[in-house]
């Protein structure tokens, strides 16, 4: 799927990864729908002006997609301001921390409900617009985190890794209707996300978790995310963007 004049939907798409992923894509050619959660999102308005500088046109757009109604609208909004939607790029997400024993159990469930839950709504609201079209596809954020166990973060770990296994399935159930279903893992990425690390944990990171020993960038996810738009022949597929983290034995 070459990406000039496609229309593509970014939740998350303010800021770290799905802002960059709304730049390469409109860099590329698409159109962008820009998903966030605050009003008058100052961040989000940046992107947009960065996607309309390219000579795209962009729409921003308020909404919770770990609410149902919300995530329906979102793609209802996408679709009367474009006429159609090409690609679906589920970036919204959050951290979720705390053990088995200290997790606050509302923690837990937002956890499902913004990193899994959502795509389901999403999904369900979208599809049937790109059956429509022939063909489209969906592309989701899974994470190095969602393969191995993370101490201290365990609804994190146990959501991310569920996202490999809906990106098979639902790959396998929309083959027919030439829809794609990918999903991108990445590993330690540069972002606010991050934030939280001390200068000590970034500087191990480095040195001993990272194989290319260097941190990820948003840019780093968002080509791979573009490839995997752009390939028509690959669906169902988990490509880990992590320096080599996924393969590290020592």
């Amino acid at each position: 799927m070459k990406l000039d004049g496609k229309v593509c939907l970014i939740t998350g798409g303010s800021s770290g990864i799905g802002a960059a992923t709304a730049r390469e894509f409109a860099f590329r050619g698409a159109d962008i729908a820009i998903c966030s959660l605050r009003p008058n999102n100052v961040l989000a308005q940046e992107v947009k002006r960065e996607v309309e500088s390219l000579n795209r046109s962009a729409l921003t757009i308020t909404a919770d997609v770990a609410d149902p109604a919300a995530a329906e609208a979102c793609v209802q909004r996408a679709v009367e301001a474009f006429g159609h939607v090409d690609l679906l790029v589920h970036c919204a997400g959050g951290a979720a921390n705390g053990g088995l024993l200290d997790v606050d159990p509302c923690i837990w469930y937002k956890a499902f409900e913004i990193h899994v839950h959502a795509i389901f709504h999403l999904a369900r609201a979208v599809v049937p617009h790109m059956v429509k079209r022939g063909g489209g596809a969906i592309l989701l954020i899974s994470s190095a985190a969602g393969s191995r166990g993370c101490k201290g973060a365990l609804a994190y770990g146990v959501v991310k890794g569920a996202i490999p296994q809906f990106t098979r399935a639902l790959a396998r159930e929309l083959a027919d209707s030439n829809i794609r279903v990918n999903c991108v893992s990445p590993g330690i990425i540069r972002t606010r996300f991050q934030d939280y690390l001390t200068a000590e944990q970034v500087k191990n990171n480095i040195e001993n978790r990272i194989p290319l020993h260097r941190e990820g960038r948003p840019e780093d996810v968002a080509a791979a995310l573009a490839a995997l738009a752009e390939n028509d022949f690959i669906t169902g597929a988990e490509i880990p963007v992590d320096g080599g983290m996924a393969m590290r034995m020592v």
